[in-house]
């Protein structure tokens, strides 16, 4: 049996993982001295980078002491929840990550109550101690009533705890230990994670959590080996999670290393690898000996609860900024995801139109701005829930909320969320004058909150939530209060036109900016929805009169990205969506048949 450790890091967003497992590759010597790393070197595509958050999860191996540590980063948001319940799986400890200040949020409750359930023994590390309202003690004894919320066993509750402050690159056992590097931590893997269970002189038995493609060798599974011995070129049988089984050979066999794919051999129970040769291979399917098939169980996977409509763009300017715009290469796109994101179902409505369903709103803008990067034209309808039928009941999902908002904004947080159905389950101090609120409400009244939430708390309060199941149907939700100011004409906006214009409510375009009828150019003040000439220039004349010719004064237009215009829109709206813009227009452009319609 090789000297292996499995492990996965997991925590709620933003609380140091990819950070952490920076720290982890640098000082186990994995990197060669004269290799040139990038900080979170683990978020490899281009959004991770720009967020700063991991959005699918990724493997990594070290050599600490002749011991090969396997390590999975995971994703800590709430959308990808799916993610992690997988990765778990095929570990044999995690390090659960706690801020040494925010202390336990939703995430981390949601990863836990998945940890605990398999029997896992977690390390808990208290990160960020560096922080100057950092309570390391208090963090820790709320992660200890947390366990014993969760019911974990005596074992559980004796867990080791190490502090550390990843950025810093150092761990410490007790707080008034010397800081100098990450040996502690390494220390506690090798001591409190059990090896690998199995024997490579068993009948084969391997996983699949999670997949990857390549255009060369088709479907990739990322794999634990549970039982027995597997090399390149053997042949074996795919066991799939139906019950349908289907027998192959193994074309490639990759291990992992740093950041490193080598191509081996061999591999034997214990091991992580990465696996090529079934085409049809899908997350929870198993490997499994021809001669003696014993399929391990598949796995549960998080159903969708938001879908949107993803359509081909059919505004007046169609065309002319993407370079995919057809239906066909929009299907080809949906369909490539569909193959590696398990937790998305695509399904096609006809004409052009394709429902995609996620685990959120977040999973969904990801999405398409990884089309718009790929030169996609296209159209994205207003984000619904999605509504089951329970023992005869419609129900809908429920998510849990926790708020931390400065005291002051509490109450009008407490008003707001109360007419978008939350209910209010605690509210306890946080020091420095924060409050933190936790609510359960339909995932319903989240859609168009998040920006109104900024606003309320002048962009000091923070939101997080996770799904919490569904429940019988609540009725309606409060949705925008304001209506739209909607361009009559076509042309390019002037200064003149938009400086009386931005008395009726808040511009989100800036002059020179071209415009269609029926594309919204603002939020009016009001509820109603107002057509305005956003064109019209100022008539020149030989008269010269003081104080006529002021100069213009504009204020600064509503900065929109995908998640705030999709957040925005309401049922009779949709979003253009090119490589160069995010314009909102109505379904229907002509104001004559809008106001027919509307009859």
């Amino acid at each position: 049996m090789q000297n292996i450790r499995n492990i996965a890091v997991i925590a709620h967003v933003d609380h140091g993982k990819t950070t952490l497992v920076d720290g982890l590759l640098r000082q186990s010597g994995t990197f060669a001295s004269h290799e040139q790393v990038d900080e979170r070197v683990m978020d490899s595509n281009d959004i991770e980078k720009e967020r700063g958050i991991t959005i699918l999860s990724k493997n990594t191996a070290i050599k600490y002491k002749d011991t090969k540590i396997n390590i999975i980063d995971t994703p800590g948001h709430a959308d990808f929840g799916g993610e992690v319940e997988r990765v778990l799986k095929m570990v044999d400890g995690v390090l659960l990550l706690v801020d040494a200040q925010e202390g336990v949020m939703p995430q981390t409750k949601f990863v836990v109550k998945k940890a605990l359930g398999l029997g896992i023994k977690p390390i808990v590390v208290v990160n960020k101690i560096d922080k100057p309202a950092a309570q390391p003690d208090r963090v820790v004894d709320e992660v200890f009533d947390l366990f014993a919320a969760m019911d974990a066993n005596e074992e559980q509750l004796d867990f080791p705890v190490v502090y550390a402050a990843a950025r810093d690159g150092y761990a410490i056992k007790n707080l008034d230990d010397e800081k100098k590097n990450l040996e502690p931590l390494f220390d506690a893997i090798l001591e409190h994670v059990p090896l690998p269970s199995g024997e490579s002189t068993n009948p084969l038995q391997i996983q699949i959590f999670t997949l990857d493609y390549d255009n060369y060798v088709g479907k990739i599974g990322i794999a634990r080996i549970f039982n027995g011995k597997i090399k390149k070129g053997e042949n074996v049988m795919l066991a799939k999670s139906n019950g349908e089984k289907v027998t192959g050979k193994i074309t490639k066999l990759i291990g992992f290393y740093g950041l490193a794919r080598t191509e081996i051999n061999e591999a034997q129970a214990g091991d992580i690898v990465a696996l090529a040769g079934f085409h049809s291979i899908n997350v929870g399917d198993s490997i499994v000996d021809p001669n003696n098939p014993i399929p391990l169980d598949p796995m549960h996977l998080e159903e969708p609860t938001m879908s949107v409509n993803f359509a081909v763009n059919d505004s007046p300017f169609a065309g002319t900024e993407g370079k995919h715009v057809t239906a066909n290469k929009l299907k080809e796109r949906l369909e490539k995801e569909m193959q590696t994101n398990i937790a998305m179902k695509i399904e096609e409505l006809g004409e052009g139109k394709f429902k995609v369903s996620g685990r959120g709103e977040l999973q969904i803008t990801i999405l398409a701005e990884n089309l718009r990067r790929e030169d996609f034209e296209f159209s994205i309808s207003r984000p619904e829930v999605i509504v089951k039928e329970i023992d005869g009941q419609k129900c809908e999902p429920f998510e849990m909320l926790v708020i931390d908002t400065p005291q002051d904004y509490s109450g009008s947080v407490i008003e707001k969320l109360g007419r978008r159905k939350a209910e209010l389950k605690a509210m306890n101090p946080m020091g420095e004058g924060y409050t933190r609120l936790e609510f359960e409400i339909p995932a319903r009244g989240l859609i168009g909150y998040r920006s109104e939430f900024l606003t309320d708390t002048k962009g000091e309060g923070i939101m997080n939530n996770s799904f919490l199941e569904f429940r019988p149907f609540s009725g309606n939700v409060e949705t925008r209060n304001n209506g739209a100011l909607i361009s009559m004409e076509n042309g390019e906006a002037t200064p003149f036109s938009l400086g009386n214009i931005q008395e009726r409510g808040v511009l989100f375009i800036p002059p020179q900016t071209k415009v269609y009828v029926g594309m919204i150019i603002g939020e009016h003040s009001r509820e109603n929805d107002l057509d305005v000439n956003p064109v019209k220039a100022k008539h020149l004349t030989n008269m010269r009169a003081s104080g006529s010719d002021d100069a213009i004064k504009l204020t600064p237009p509503r900065d929109l990205n995908l998640e705030r215009a999709l957040e925005w829109i309401e049922e009779d709206e949709i979003l253009e969506v090119t490589p160069k813009n995010i314009r909102i227009r109505k379904k229907v452009l002509d104001p004559t048949q809008r106001k027919r319609k509307n009859k």
